[in-house]
Formats: structure tokens, C-alpha cells, sequence
């Protein structure tokens, strides 16, 4: 049998672009300066008590975690380009969802991946209560999300995938 891929793998292009970047800039520009921050430090003597040290050692972990982080979700994520999406009557990841809540209320919001969702770009995860409640619904469908005061109806008025 085959295993179904995890949501919180998927990534579009552009989420993964943003995180290869991240990890160049990181490796090829911040961790070579902090680098040669701490072996200026150490060679200043006294370790204990050297601030730029003490710093720049700390600074040195943060970033190899970030880079571990990184290689591991790009190596394993799927990407997923929105724009090729064919069965474009009904929500997907990637799709952009306005619908319109009990209090009409208009929202809308873009489907992305866990390490790429913003919501203040207005970007939420594939695996939020919201993405969940909307995917699969086509336009005119009323769905029921689950929200921390109880249960709330909305409806689909459009969906939109990039070009």
C-alpha cells in the first residue's frame, strides 16, 4: 500500500525558492562572517568573558540549526506548482479562496505550505482549521469551520490559481 504524503511536506515554488535562498544567504554569507567573528574573538584570549565570543559561538549554533532545518525540508518536500492545477472548480493547495462568513464578513486567503503561510499576507497553512474546512469545496459550497467559540459557517464565493 501506498503511504499518502504529509501536507505539512508540500511547498510551491516559490516557498522553496524563499528557503534555498534562506540557506545560501546563511551559509555562503552570515555563518562565514560570524566564523571569522569567533576565531578573532578566541584569539583575543580569555574566552569566559569575551561578550564577541560568547555571541558569536551562540549565534554559530542558532544558524547551523537553521541550516539542519532547512536542508531537511527541502530534501523532503513536494513541490507543488498551484499554477498547474487542472481541476480548478474546486479548492486545492495553492488555490486563493474568497468566501464570505455568517456576519458577512469577506475574507480571503491563499493555501500554502506549513513553512511558507503568512497571515499577514493573508496566507494560511494546508493543515490550519480553515485550509482544512475549505479544501475540496467548490464555489457556492457551504462549509463548516471549526473555530475556538464554536462552529461557523461560511461560504465559498470564488476560487483563483496563479497563471
Amino acid at each position: 500500500m501506498m503511504e499518502k504524503p504529509s501536507l505539512k511536506r508540500y511547498l510551491s515554488p516559490k516557498g522553496a525558492e524563499a528557503m534555498r535562498a534562506e540557506l545560501k544567504h546563511l551559509s555562503q554569507i552570515e555563518r562565514p562572517q560570524i566564523v571569522e567573528i569567533v576565531s578573532w574573538a578566541a584569539s583575543n584570549g580569555d574566552r569566559s568573558e569575551n561578550a564577541d565570543y560568547q555571541y558569536g559561538k551562540r549565534r554559530l549554533r542558532e544558524i547551523d540549526r537553521r541550516l539542519r532545518f532547512l536542508t531537511k525540508r527541502l530534501d523532503e518536500a513536494i513541490i507543488v506548482d498551484p499554477s498547474q492545477q487542472t481541476n480548478r472548480e474546486r479548492v486545492f493547495f495553492g488555490a486563493t479562496v474568497c468566501y464570505v462568513d455568517e456576519n458577512d464578513h469577506d475574507h480571503k486567503v491563499t493555501l500554502l505550505g506549513v513553512d511558507e503561510s503568512s497571515l499577514e499576507r493573508g496566507e494560511v497553512s494546508l493543515v490550519s482549521p480553515i485550509a482544512r474546512a475549505l479544501m475540496r469545496a467548490r464555489v457556492g459550497d457551504e462549509v463548516t469551520l471549526q473555530t475556538p467559540s464554536g462552529p461557523v459557517l461560511i461560504e465559498i464565493t470564488s476560487i483563483t490559481y496563479p497563471d
